[in-house]
């Protein structure tokens, strides 16, 4: 039997804008071009989950956790993420413009070809991450922990501390 928490089918493909998902358990869970602009994810379990394509714009993500989830093309613009746990994430494509990650893990993350335009990234670990290709125009990286991190071509055009020797 499908899951439906608060109204909100939880499949591939589903139309949840603006729904309730705080602190639900979507681990392993399948929402390739979910709809979920807007939504409340404060402290919902992701780890693992396929969020390909998914749209995300807007959405409460605070102190999220996901872990290992797959989100290639997703977007998460103006989406707040601040404490969300984002280790071994794949992030090839997403859409992070003007999203707040301060205080969020990223530890070796891939976001390859990822737009970061206008994000704060503050206090935010960065550690092994790999940024390739990644837009961070605007961007505000101040007190992030960059150790081993990878920004191979990125454009740093306007971003804030970030690093000068790539």
């Amino acid at each position: 039997m499908p899951t439906v928490i608060n109204g909100c089918g939880i499949w591939p493909h589903a139309r949840c804008a603006g729904a309730d998902l705080r602190h639900a358990n979507l681990a392993g869970k399948n929402l390739a071009g979910a709809d979920l602009r807007g939504a409340q994810l404060a402290r919902a379990d992701l780890r693992g989950a396929n969020l390909a394509g998914a749209n995300l714009d807007g959405a409460d993500l605070t102190a999220a956790r996901l872990n290992k989830v797959s989100a290639p093309t997703a977007t998460f613009r103006g989406a707040r993420l601040v404490g969300a746990d984002l280790e071994f994430a794949r992030l090839f494509r997403t859409d992070f413009s003007n999203a707040d990650l301060s205080g969020a893990n990223l530890e070796a993350a891939k976001a390859n070809f990822a737009w970061f335009i206008g994000a704060r990234l503050v206090d935010t670990n960065l550690q092994e991450s790999k940024f390739y290709t990644v837009n961070f125009q605007g961007a505000d990286l101040s007190g992030s922990y960059r150790r081993y991190t990878v920004f191979q071509d990125a454009d740093f055009t306007g971003c804030r501390a970030c690093p000068t020797d790539w």
